[in-house]
């Protein structure tokens, strides 16, 4: 089991705070029973934890705590400019898990929440009905793991898996379900839905260790990849954020090298490609209490809100490392951002 599973056991998730509706909720109550150490908080709202005033995301990120809430309204938003939609007009997403185990020095919820304690809605039969709704109208494409690493928490939530399970009755919604994890056993048992898309983030290894902390080995993820991909999965790759450090081509060629190596190329169903991008405000806060990364002070450009790599070095990112994947696989599947 990859070290960062395993931290599910350690004082981690000590203190679990449980709004008081939700206790007795079925999801609640199994996930409680995966800690039956831990002490239990009877709270009102999960605000007034998770947005208490004068917390520090950073000392909170090593010993997290546990939130239990209810999802009231807001269950999909309109998917970002910056992000993604592989050619569907109907682009949305969805939060069920607020952070995330791993601490990524690039991640933007360092910057969005002044809190690392892990919220999670347990009501996804209020997400299913809203969902319901929506697809009478039209189809949906549907990322459900932007705010955390869903598959990673798999272990205590079985979100995914409810997630398969909606997905296998309802044809005309499309899951994307990104990771960094190796966590793919836990899913492994079902059987592949043509409308449910497994997407891993690929990076350098010299990335994972210096900028990626608490997350997998290239190799690692490489080998979930291939056992997704050989049981009958839509598997997604994504090279994204790329960053501009120091010998990055060489960083790279050896990354694709790597996984073009391992994995059946001709299943891929496609590739993203896009660069470190995060929104201004949420850099500021984190500049605020970060001084111990290269990532975070390096002089980015400022686009419609958004801080960036400045257009010269963005192209070249973005240039070279697809002129590496279209070595192996045909333009047509890589989308670049």
């Amino acid at each position: 089991m990859n070290r960062s599973e395993n931290n599910f056991y350690t004082p981690r998730f000590s203190h679990i705070y449980v709004e008081e509706n939700m206790k007795d909720h079925p999801m609640a109550q199994k996930i409680l029973q995966r800690f039956p150490n831990a002490r239990v908080i009877e709270i009102d709202h999960y605000q007034e934890v998770f947005h208490r005033p004068k917390q520090n995301f950073f000392v909170q990120k090593n010993a997290q705590k546990l939130i239990l809430a209810e999802k009231k309204d807001h269950y999909f938003y309109p998917g970002a400019e910056v992000c993604h939609d592989f050619g569907n007009p109907h682009f949305y997403y969805s939060t069920n898990i607020l952070n995330c185990i791993y601490h990524c020095d690039y991640c933007y919820l360092q910057g969005m929440f002044s809190s690392a304690y892990v919220v999670m809605f347990v009501n996804l039969e209020d997400y299913f009905a809203e969902l319901d709704q929506m697809l009478e109208k039209h189809s949906v494409y549907l990322p459900i793991s932007y705010d955390t690493d869903l598959l990673a928490f798999e272990n205590v939530a079985p979100f995914t898996a409810e997630w398969i399970h909606y997905a296998k009755n309802h044809a005309n919604v499309t899951i994307e379900i990104r990771t960094k994890s190796v966590n793919y056993r836990a899913i492994r048992h079902f059987e592949p839905l043509n409308n449910v898309i497994l997407g891993w983030t690929v990076s350098p290894d010299f990335i994972v260790k210096h900028y990626e902390r608490g997350t997998s080995s290239l190799e690692a993820r490489l080998a979930n990849i291939r056992q997704a991909i050989n049981d009958g999965w839509k598997v997604r790759l994504s090279f994204d954020p790329l960053l501009h450090i120091d010998d990055w081509r060489e960083h790279y060629q050896e990354c694709v090298t790597q996984t073009f190596m391992t994995i059946p190329v001709e299943k891929i169903l496609d590739i993203s490609v896009g660069v470190f991008r995060m929104p201004k405000d949420y850099l500021k806060n984190i500049r605020k209490y970060r001084n111990n990364s290269d990532l975070i002070y390096y002089p980015y450009e400022h686009m419609k809100g958004v801080y960036t790599y400045p257009k010269e070095i963005r192209n070249q990112l973005i240039q070279e490392v697809t002129q590496m994947i279209e070595k192996y696989v045909p333009k047509e599947k890589i989308y670049t951002s």
